[in-house]
């Protein structure tokens, strides 16, 4: 069977499939069924790009595709909405995708903007800043908006600001503190970063058989960890296995 009329049958399947599950007319099947390539194309345009436009997941998809494509889009229009309505709104959404595009320096140009008024203390505007400051190579500043941060809301709980805290603590020479920080940040963090980053610093400092454990951890755990798991975990278990290495463990 030549691989045509396989990559044909494979797409008129699929799309008998979303046919079945959206609940569409049967006679869409019959149409796929006798007109090969041109019935799935005429499909994939009625149907399933419409579909993926007001489907949450699909949204989601298209997002994740379109920034691939144009990584600076979503900053470009946000800064756009800014010029039409200078709001605390707007001002967040260009720190949240200056800071996802490594534009540091407008993110927190941004952040310092919209954390004015009744927003001074928002606890995920202050994140942000001391994210941005961290990534600008700023520890001191970030590490000083984090402590502001639990200053004005010590009931805010965030495994990003706990990470991020041991970070800028390790960046400003705070070894020991950055370690019982990382220590207490690994034990619940949702990822293996936490962990990795544990490890590292643990090895810097000449830990070596305290790092081992950690890196074999997230290895051991990747192991009977959901496929999804493994997937989104993929570059802190890349590291882990080459810190291993080179450890010799």
């Amino acid at each position: 069977m030549s691989p045509i009329l396989i990559l044909s049958i494979a797409l008129q399947v699929a799309c008998c499939v979303h046919v079945a599950r959206s609940g569409r007319p049967w006679y869409w099947m019959i149409f796929l069924m006798m007109f090969s390539y041109l019935a799935v194309l005429v499909y994939v345009i009625a149907a399933v790009i419409p579909d993926l436009r007001h489907d949450p997941s699909g949204q989601r998809a298209m997002r994740k595709v379109r920034a691939q494509l144009d990584p600076g889009r979503g900053a470009r229009d946000a800064n756009r909405q800014l010029q039409v309505a200078d709001t605390p709104e707007n001002r967040r959404r260009l720190a949240e995708e200056s800071l996802r595009t490594g534009d540091f320096a407008s993110a927190e140009a941004a952040y310092r903007g919209a954390l004015k008024g009744l927003y001074a203390d928002d606890p995920d505007l202050m994140l942000g800043l001391a994210q941005a400051q961290q990534g600008l190579g700023q520890p001191a500043d970030a590490l000083q908006t984090l402590q502001s941060l639990r200053a004005a809301n010590p009931q805010y709980r965030s495994h990003q600001a706990d990470l991020l805290h041991a970070r800028v603590l390790a960046e400003t020479g705070a070894t020991e503190e950055a370690l019982q920080r990382f220590d207490n940040v690994s034990r619940g963090y949702p990822g293996e970063e936490a962990r990795v980053r544990y490890g590292q610093l643990l090895r810097q400092g000449g830990h070596t058989e305290q790092a081992a454990a950690q890196f074999r951890e997230s290895l051991q755990r990747s192991q009977t960890a959901p496929g999804y798991y493994k997937r989104e975990q993929k570059a802190w278990l890349e590291i882990a296995k080459r810190e291993l290495a080179a450890i010799g463990g």
